[in-house]
């Protein structure tokens, strides 16, 4: 699949502004500090900012609010409408900590349950596809809310946790990295399945319906030039692109944010505050080539319709 700027910045950024208000919901942060009120306002700004992004992708953006509609069969109706109705408990949250000083934990509780009802709906978008293989699966839902979790928590860790005292802040520190962990652990079983799955149960016999007559294979491309769906839906990269991707992934998600918060528990709390900002920026530029990969190797099975993987051309 084409990665598409847009929804790649829509599910990296409103996944990680719900994971922050995520943590926040669940009362952490001292509800009358600054810092707590500037966190309300960031996670908003960044679920809006998401959402807003993913529009830019529409054909017909004006028409958006048509989606709303289906959502007794469609996850992108769904998505839409849980993202709306998630706005109420934790905007009630931001103007309580804002304007009042304080905290009511049920409505936290229900804000961050529905937070994370938000970020399934977003990933069961993709998981609900049976014609792309690497996204139908389990694994898909699980990496998408392990990441807005991990986000979430490192943005809270770096920018709005610090009031607590430094004995709380190396707590956080150990949960962003064991969340970190499991995360990527995640990702790596879906890579696994993805890497593995192909075209899945679809064949080239399948795709045409021509598998009683025998085999088939492409004699001759049935476009001398790109169309949409060869760009968008039977979009292939480069194997070499693919593994230079891949490490950049490993280094900025992974690596790096574990060397800098290791090292921000072995500084002053200054320097430790840099190093934990340095290494959020490292992850949320890590989840972003992330999300880049999990759409740039997916595979439709419309792509067999024009002679499966050897007969497409890798974009370079």
């Amino acid at each position: 699949m084409h990665p598409a700027l847009s929804v790649i910045a829509f599910t990296t950024f409103s996944g990680a502004g719900y994971g922050l208000a995520f943590v926040l919901a669940l009362g952490h942060g001292n509800p009358g500090a600054l810092s707590t009120k500037i966190g309300w306002f960031v996670a908003l700004a960044m679920i809006a900012g998401g959402l807003l992004s993913s529009t830019l992708h529409l054909g017909n953006p004006q028409r958006a609010w048509r989606a709303l509609s289906q959502w007794r069969s469609s996850w992108l109706s769904r998505e839409g409408v849980m993202a709306i109705l998630t706005f109420i408990p934790l905007t009630l949250l931001a103007a309580m900590s804002i304007f009042a000083d304080s905290f009511n934990l049920a409505l936290g509780y229900i804000g961050a349950i529905m937070c994370m009802i938000t970020v399934y709906c977003t990933a069961m978008i993709y998981a609900s596809l049976r014609t792309i293989p690497q996204w139908h699966t389990n694994w898909t839902p699980a990496c998408y809310l392990a990441f807005s979790v991990t986000s979430g928590t490192f943005i809270y860790l770096a920018f709005f946790g610090r009031e607590a005292g430094s004995d709380s802040n190396n707590v956080w520190v150990y949960l962003a990295l064991v969340f970190l962990v499991v995360a990527w652990l995640i990702k790596y079983f879906w890579a696994k399945n993805a890497l593995a799955a192909g075209y899945g149960a679809s064949t080239m016999e399948s795709a045409t319906g021509l598998g009683n007559i025998g085999k088939v294979r492409l004699l001759e491309r049935p476009h001398a030039m790109g169309n949409y769906l060869t760009n968008e839906m039977a979009f292939r990269v480069a194997r070499k692109h693919l593994n230079k991707m891949g490490w950049i992934e490993v280094a900025l998600g992974v690596a790096l944010p574990i060397v800098l918060l290791l090292l921000s528990l072995l500084v002053g709390s200054g320097l430790a505050g840099f190093l934990q900002v340095l290494a959020t920026i490292s992850l949320m530029a890590g989840l972003f080539v992330e999300r880049w990969l999990f759409f740039a190797v997916a595979k439709h099975a419309v792509g067999l319709y024009y002679g499966g993987e050897e007969a497409l051309v890798p974009a370079e």
